[in-house]
């Protein structure tokens, strides 16, 4: 009988950070339209590395505008000697730092479409990219996949669903961007031949369209053309708080019956509660649930039936299963709201998602809208499906020549592009353009 060698146990020096990289980067990004404008040809993402003392490195992934970048380089400075295993001290050495305000009033997010930002959301979107990085690497020290660290994967795959946009053909003529291929998106014809593509490129069986872009009747018209598409699958319609109460009771007492559920039609809880109360159709939100404070309002008027969670401003993977914990103790469904992501998030995505218990709908993810990663192997859907990793740590490895070459771009920039501004972005192609107020309809 051969005796096997059995690997060292890591020593506490082993888990402690001894440097951490941040690098802004720009990304391509195709010109899809929202309620705000239209996204701009390159969005910033921060992508943070956490190097330990034996030289595993974890990485993390967030939103790379201004505002996230400055706040997060002080507290990156803090981590230097602190253990990787260390992560509930993350959001107590956040209030330790000083963190630059965010602004703060009640407008719509347009770096994610997500509610009203405040400070602490901001924190948290830090946090959770650094969160990332520490499981990370903490699972490639013990050969422990992420979600080995969460409690254990409850299924092998996760679902994803198709994420529709109206789309212009390319962004403005003059304007330096990356070429797609897939072509404008502006009435029904046209998003039915789009969610064509993503179905026959990436297997997906279920559909959601980003609308408050046109009058409500032609985005009711698309889902239409949807359902008669598309028979029998899951189609989701999100106008990000673009319709009064009037507008979204009509709109589900038109097309509920096709809807697996109905995303943020009207801004705000007391006017979700009043439309889930007038009508039987789920309503889904990622606007007006954000943080633990605003459950007990939503939950307890019934104003959503289905919470998006989204990593990034929850505060990480950790808090993502709390979340999950909360809605099922109310009854709430719970899924996942994607932001214009890369790789790593996915895969933290993937690694959460396969742990939550009772995840009935498919989740959110823009990666198929991105032509740019940092990764050495981009991730891929199969049927809809990304398969959930079992090697050690998120499983994915970053090309830094890649990232050099996303780092020069921002470096390059003039600063228009540093931050995300769909507004902005649309006055390129209508100089009039203002940032509508809701309801628009």
């Amino acid at each position: 009988m051969t005796a096997q060698t059995v690997p060292a146990a890591p020593t506490a020096r082993d888990l402690t950070v001894t440097e951490v990289r941040l690098t802004p980067i720009l990304v391509a990004d195709p010109p899809l339209l929202n309620t705000q404008g239209v996204h701009q040809p390159y969005t910033p993402r921060l992508i943070v590395e956490i190097v330990t003392a034996d030289g595993t490195t974890g990485v993390g992934e967030t939103y790379g505008d201004t505002t996230y970048l400055e706040p997060a380089r002080p507290f990156a400075e803090q981590l230097e000697g602190r253990k990787v295993t260390d992560v509930n001290a993350l959001f107590a050495l956040l209030d330790e730092v000083a963190v630059a305000a965010a602004r703060v009033d009640t407008a719509v997010d347009v770096g994610g479409l997500r509610g009203v930002q405040t400070a602490d959301k901001l924190r948290l979107s830090i946090a959770s990219a650094f969160e990332v990085a520490c499981l990370d690497a903490l699972g490639k020290t013990l050969g422990l996949p992420v979600h080995a660290l969460l409690g254990g994967k409850l299924r092998d795959t996760v679902e994803y669903s198709a994420y529709l946009f109206c789309k212009w053909a390319g962004h403005p003529e003059g304007v330096p961007a990356e070429k797609d291929d897939w072509g404008a998106a502006l009435d029904p014809a046209g998003v039915v031949a789009q969610a064509r593509a993503l179905k026959e490129r990436y297997g997906f069986g279920s559909f959601k369209l980003k609308g408050g872009v046109f009058p409500p009747e032609e985005e009711v018209a698309a889902v239409r053309a949807l359902a008669e598409a598309f028979p029998g699958h899951p189609l989701r319609l999100d106008p990000n708080g673009a319709w009064s109460v009037e507008t979204s009771v009509e709109v589900a007492e038109e097309i509920g019956g096709l809807l697996e559920y109905l995303e943020d039609p009207t801004l705000g809880t007391p006017a979700m509660a009043e439309v889930a109360a007038r009508t039987g159709v789920p309503l889904a939100t990622n606007m007006c649930v954000t943080t633990f404070s605003e459950i007990r309002e939503a939950f307890t008027t019934n104003a959503v039936q289905v919470v998006l969670s989204d990593h990034h401003y929850w505060g990480g993977l950790r808090n993502t299963l709390h979340l999950a914990a909360v809605c099922r103790a109310f009854g709430v469904d719970v899924s996942m709201h994607s932001n214009t992501h890369l790789g790593i998030s996915l895969a933290a995505m993937t690694h959460v998602a396969s742990t939550v218990p009772g995840l009935h709908h498919a989740c959110d993810s823009h990666y198929p809208w991105q032509s740019e990663d940092v990764l050495t192997e981009r991730l891929t859907f199969e049927d809809g499906a990304v398969r959930v990793s079992d090697a050690p740590g998120l499983g994915v490895t970053l090309d830094h020549d890649r990232l050099a070459a996303l780092h020069r771009r921002w470096l390059e920039d003039d600063g228009t592009l540093r931050d995300r501004d769909d507004a902005a972005a649309m006055r390129i192609a209508d100089p009039d353009w203002v940032t509508p107020t809701v309801p628009r309809w």
